[in-house]
């Protein structure tokens, strides 16, 4: 569908400037895409002289167990868009990275890129930290090795339970599907009642997203699984 659009449009005169994909949908449900699809997307890219734009707001800073979501696909985007954990979860501040050759158009006018709050002293600082902890203290790592842990577990309590009809995710970026929205939220309900705290999406309530802190132990999510089992059980017979 993208190729066919991006050929209808060049056909007639109207270039596309260029493509925005989250590498793994948050918001929509944290949305896996085939390993080959963002690969293939960079070729049309190529292709149509299009730029590829990679929102790494969510995904970034180590949650999927990379430092940027779109490394587990083996492609390099034209910018990459940073914003939330970037702050260290801390201080507000977003980055736009970009390769040098969309660098060098701003030299002739620096104001084609232009943010209010540029540059702000105390956020660039809460950035910098972040940046050093992740590196530092194997942030990267943790969070691989704690999504390897705790999504094959996920994965079994949903095979007992049908009412939970999807795990997905990667790293600690993670979302539980249920069959619809009454029982998605009655679900994260009963999980904040016992001291559970998990998000949900914009677009419904059957998706409820398990995002911990990077620093999350063993033990913690032993706790969650433990915990999230009992309310699924106790949610499936009620229904």
């Amino acid at each position: 569908m993208l190729k066919k659009t991006m050929a209808a449009s060049h056909s007639v005169g109207h270039e596309i400037a260029a493509v925005i994909l989250e590498p793994i949908q948050g918001e929509g449900g944290v949305i896996v895409p085939p390993d080959d699809y963002l690969a293939q997307v960079r070729e049309i890219c190529d292709q149509f002289e299009t730029l590829l734009i990679i929102d790494e707001v969510q995904t970034g800073m180590g949650r999927t167990g990379m430092l940027f979501a779109i490394e587990h696909y083996g492609v390099v985007p034209d910018i990459l868009c940073l914003g939330k954990a970037f702050g260290g979860g801390v201080m507000p501040i977003g980055a736009f990275v970009s390769t040098e050759a969309i660098w060098q158009k701003m030299i002739p006018n620096p104001c084609l890129h232009s943010p209010t709050f540029g540059g702000h002293p105390l956020s660039c600082a809460a950035a910098i930290a972040a940046i050093k902890v992740i590196f530092d203290e194997g942030i990267i790592e943790h969070a691989a090795e704690k999504g390897n842990y705790i999504l094959p577990k996920l994965q079994r309590i949903a095979r007992k339970y049908p009412v939970l009809k999807a795990v997905r995710g990667k790293g600690l970026l993670i979302v539980l599907e249920f069959a619809d929205n009454g029982t998605g939220y009655n679900i994260a309900k009963s999980l904040f009642e016992n001291g559970i705290l998990v998000a949900g999406t914009l677009n419904n309530a059957a998706a409820i997203r398990i995002e911990p802190p990077l620093t999350i132990s063993i033990d913690e999510i032993d706790q969650v699984l433990e915990v999230l089992e009992k309310v699924i059980k106790r949610v499936s017979e009620t229904e």
